[in-house]
């Protein structure tokens, strides 16, 4: 055959290269900035499925365990608003390569760690990793592409992604079942170092020309007030005592910010600028975006959990009905601009509000005993609402911003972005406490995780609202939509 080829065309390897469809730069990097998503969303829905063991092996209780996802969240939010300052000074690849650099190595340490605090400590740390890792690689993405391509090219960007939470409770399963969960944590190594040469190959080294001064006083007011704010809610979840501790961080959190606001005012580049919420679409996003995660926050936690303790599945059978929804985002995905192109995106966030709330509802329906394949549906649809929502949230938000403020508008979508999906622990994590002490449960049971998946979805109806302010035509010069 190969013989046939040749004497048909003696340049048959320049034809079939030919005909190969090129990548385009954008798209390349689009593909690079995914690898460390993959690798960001690999790592939180192993641990997430693996919470019942790592529970287990340090001998606490599997709600408390919830603080090895909430303390990465709080790394993230204290050095989230610095993110975009640190790559305008230092340069986009040299941020990134670092920051994965940092990941990594605390991956290592969070695998050796031999108690409760210390790997909370550790995943703090590789949230500092995380702060510096996904915001400045989306903000490369926003300076690499024209805003007519945005839609498209998030869709590039987060289809590989995507495989992240699809691998992960699969891989956290088996891995937690055959292994160990410190498994987990060192899988962390091989997708690391991919993205560190992926990283120096094709991220390229972008940076202002003339930096502007960094917002030290706003760091600290800002990333304290976060943190503390953080924790005090984290303590008040899992009903931990005493109490005046928990109100004490919560009201100094509250000082902290308000401080802030005031020091933002006569400051003139605040590392958290909240003037950016004067721009239409940039607020709505935050606002309804913010309500949406949430559920995406509350469901790594609840879903693993009630299944391995309310119905007495294995991690590894638990991975597997859990694949369901990511495979749910992957399909979703392919038919995103089309359909934003088609419909636009403020009827699309109104349908996918009601639909996150709906789909929560069905999964606190589900009864043990009851058929597996009725709750892999559910999930399928689950996930993709959420990669529909996502995708709209992630676009949008930057439809009218011109190019001067987007470093500070990735830093401040990024950090409410996180501090919703912690929120969405903590409160998940408050609804199971509260069912557990009013219906005197020594241990979580399956009716516990259901009132979290109710009270969550409950919540995330109030993006619906949110989002029927948006004009029809918003966002119209990334979705390409027309009102007819």
């Amino acid at each position: 055959m190969t013989a046939v080829i040749r004497l048909l065309c003696p340049d048959w390897k320049i034809c079939f290269v030919a005909r190969m469809p090129a990548l385009r730069r954008s798209q390349i990097i689009a593909l690079t900035i995914s690898s460390l998503l993959f690798m960001e969303q690999l790592d939180g829905t192993i641990l997430a499925t693996a919470l019942p063991a790592i529970a287990s092996s340090l001998h606490v209780d599997p709600v408390a365990a919830s603080v090895a996802l909430t303390s990465y969240i709080v790394g993230l939010a204290i050095f989230i608003p610095a993110s975009g300052a640190v790559a305008d000074r230092f340069g986009s690849r040299t941020t990134l390569m670092t920051a994965i650099t940092l990941f990594i190595v605390c991956s290592i340490l969070c695998g050796q760690a031999s108690s409760l605090p210390v790997l909370a400590f550790g995943r703090m740390l590789q949230g500092v990793g995380g702060a510096l890792m996904v915001p400045v690689g989306r903000l490369v993405l926003l300076r690499s592409v024209a805003k007519s391509e945005l839609l498209k090219t998030m869709t590039w960007m987060m289809m590989p992604a995507t495989l992240g939470p699809m691998l992960g409770p699969v891989l956290g399963g088996f891995i937690t079942t055959l292994l160990s969960w410190r498994w987990n944590f060192y899988l962390n190594v091989p997708v690391g170092l991919l993205g560190l040469y992926l990283t120096w190959k094709h991220v390229p080294q972008l940076r202002e020309k003339q930096s502007r001064p960094f917002d030290w006083p706003g760091m600290g007011l800002a990333g304290g007030g976060l943190a503390l704010l953080s924790f005090s809610a984290e303590m008040i979840s899992h009903n931990t005592k005493p109490y005046w501790l928990s109100a004490s961080l919560l009201i100094a959190g509250a000082c902290l910010f308000l401080g802030y606001f005031r020091h933002m005012k006569r400051c003139p580049n605040p590392v958290l600028d909240f003037r950016l919420m004067d721009v239409p679409t940039f607020r709505l996003s935050v606002l309804s975006g913010a309500a949406s995660r949430l559920a995406a926050g509350s469901f790594p936690f609840l879903m693993p959990a009630m299944l391995q303790i309310g119905f007495g599945l294995s991690p590894a059978q638990s991975g597997m009905v859990v694949f369901a929804a990511p495979i749910g985002a992957l399909c979703s995905r392919l038919y995103v601009p089309r359909l934003f192109r088609r419909f636009g995106f403020r009827a699309v966030m109104m349908t996918m509000g009601w639909g996150g709330a709906l789909t929560f509802g069905a999964i606190a329906c589900f009864q043990p005993g009851w058929p597996l394949w009725t709750l892999t549906l559910v999930l399928l649809a689950s996930g993709a609402v959420q990669a529909i929502q996502f995708s709209a949230y992630n676009s949008i938000a930057y439809a009218d911003l011109p190019e001067e403020r987007m470093s500070n508008a990735t830093s401040f979508y990024s950090t409410f972005q996180q501090m919703m999906l912690s929120a969405g622990i903590c409160v998940a994590a408050l609804a199971v406490t509260v069912s557990r002490a009013v219906q005197d449960h020594p241990q979580a049971v399956a009716a516990d995780f259901r009132v979290g998946f109710l009270v969550v979805g409950a919540l995330t109806c109030i993006a619906v609202p949110v989002a029927a302010r948006l004009r029809p035509d918003a966002g119209a010069n990334v979705s390409g939509h027309r009102k007819k």
